[in-house]
């Protein structure tokens, strides 16, 4: 029995001894309890540090890529401009280099000169080039219509109001921006009535206008040699820089074949001649320097050097008597485009007779008669004159002018040398000399009152922006006095 009793206690033993196994897996599953625990509290403690790591050292994380990034866009800037290509002679060219010019120190100048890259825009979708020039092979072999002119003119012949038959001053006068009835003409312009004014917007088939280049003793002089070498011109570029103003940026861009057909020639004055002479920039004894005829001009007619900068700028007919074609680039820029294949495109393929830029940020001349006064480019006074003048004669506010806005940005200007455009061309030096130098202001004016003048190419800014490489004006020109 007690046998028996032990048995079953040995059996109930037995039986409990399952009892541990549950209770060491209870203290297995305690223990990796544990363990989890420990495993989040590491990484609570890794994150705090984390954390406290970036709020001691953010700076260094935020400096440390900006001050990668400012390297790598010095780096880009620097090695930008290059070694620039002269693609007319192939010629390598260190940036800035002008003939003997020293490079220019301004970080945009250096971002742009001697860029040939295209201007692009979207059209439809898809990306396109702003100018679309000939092929290299065609500009090479591209003959401009030199002799003939256009039978649909109804103006066939022009007569400049003088004193003497020859367009060109002589001699050693001194007192050339003379003025006449306290105004801004004078030996130089001749005084134009208004209604000599009047008069002068008339079409007929002989016209009788004021075109400057008045008196012999008007100024403006130019020595026989240069004026020789302009009236064996028939198509040009041209560019100026009075007072000391602009530095001169070498064409680039240009075909052989403009090379040999095309005259490069920059107006400057005494002042500007002896300024960059200072910075070692002489003129060779060919009168070169680069691409560039440099044309020293005495005896200026105007204490305003911006109305000198009109002469060469809107009557280029009476310097370059014999051509045929001629582009006007303000001295700010850098022309970079064949100007052969230029006109072509601007004026040939589009049947046009002059073709000038829009203005990229306004389209009424009411408009930008207000800019002129709150940039102050020219005083309250003399534009409310134009302005009243101009609402007199009942110029629109329109915006839109033949379908393109009836506001011009007049930096570069392509035009072919028809009786039409010359006398447009009169038209508008004689509204700069009577109201202000502010020539956007009396081009649409002009364009409006002459209105046979239909075939005007307004082009786009980005096709202007393709032309040339804008530098901006380095220095403000020196006026003359008295």
């Amino acid at each position: 029995m007690s046998s028996s009793i032990f048995n079953n206690n040995s059996i109930s033993i037995s039986v409990s001894d399952d009892d541990p196994d549950e209770l060491g897996r209870m203290r297995v599953r305690v223990r990796r309890k544990r363990k989890k625990h420990g495993d989040q509290r590491g990484r609570t403690e890794c994150t705090q540090l984390l954390i406290r790591w970036f709020v001691k050292y953010w700076i260094l994380l935020v400096f440390l890529p900006a001050a990668a990034l400012l390297i790598f866009e010095a780096t880009r800037i620097g090695k930008k401009p290059g070694l620039a290509v002269n693609s007319g002679v192939n010629e390598v060219k260190k940036p800035g280099s002008l003939g003997n010019i020293e490079p220019i120190s301004k970080l945009k100048e250096l971002s742009n000169l001697n860029r040939l890259d295209p201007t692009t825009h979207v059209v439809g979708g898809v990306r396109e080039r702003c100018l679309k020039l000939l092929p290299a092979e065609e500009l090479e072999h591209l003959e401009l219509p030199l002799n003939e002119e256009s039978s649909s003119n109804l103006v066939k012949r022009l007569v400049y109001i003088s004193d003497q038959e020859t367009p060109y001053g002589a001699g050693e006068s001194t007192v050339s921006w003379q003025r006449i009835n306290d105004t801004r003409f004078n030996l130089f312009t001749g005084n134009q009535t208004m209604d000599e004014r009047e008069k002068s917007f008339k079409v007929n088939e002989t016209a009788v206008i004021h075109c400057g280049f008045y008196s012999e003793n008007g100024g403006f002089k130019i020595s026989d040699e240069d004026k020789s070498y302009m009236q064996s011109c028939k198509v040009a570029v041209s560019t100026c820089a009075f007072g000391g103003g602009d530095d001169l940026y070498q064409p680039i861009g240009m075909s052989e074949a403009s090379l040999k057909k095309v005259c490069y020639v920059a107006f400057w004055d005494e002042i500007t001649l002896a300024a960059q002479e200072l910075q070692g920039n002489k003129i060779g004894d060919d009168g070169f320097i680069g691409k560039w005829r440099i044309v020293i001009v005495k005896n200026l007619p105007f204490v305003d050097q911006r109305l000198n900068g009109k002469i060469p700028k809107m009557l280029p007919h009476r310097l370059f008597p014999h051509a045929k074609y001629s582009i006007w680039v303000d001295s700010k820029s850098q022309f970079r485009r064949d100007p052969l294949g230029v006109i072509e495109a601007l004026l040939l393929r589009t049947n046009s007779v002059l073709a000038i830029s829009e203005h990229g940020a306004r389209s009424s001349v009411y408009d930008e008669a207000k800019a002129v006064v709150r940039k102050h480019k020219a005083t309250p006074e003399e534009v409310e004159v134009q302005i009243t003048q101009y609402r007199k004669d009942g110029l629109p506010a329109d915006k839109r002018f033949n379908g393109k806005k009836a506001l011009n940005e007049a930096s570069v200007i392509v035009r072919e040398h028809t009786t039409l455009t010359n006398m447009l061309m009169c038209l508008w030096f004689n509204e700069v000399v009577r109201f202000t130098s502010r020539d956007q202001l009396s081009f649409p004016y002009v364009l409006w009152r002459l209105k046979v003048v239909k075939n005007i190419n307004a082009f786009p800014v980005c096709t202007r922006k393709d032309l040339v490489n804008s530098m901006g004006h380095i220095r403000k020109a020196k006026p003359l006095t008295n």
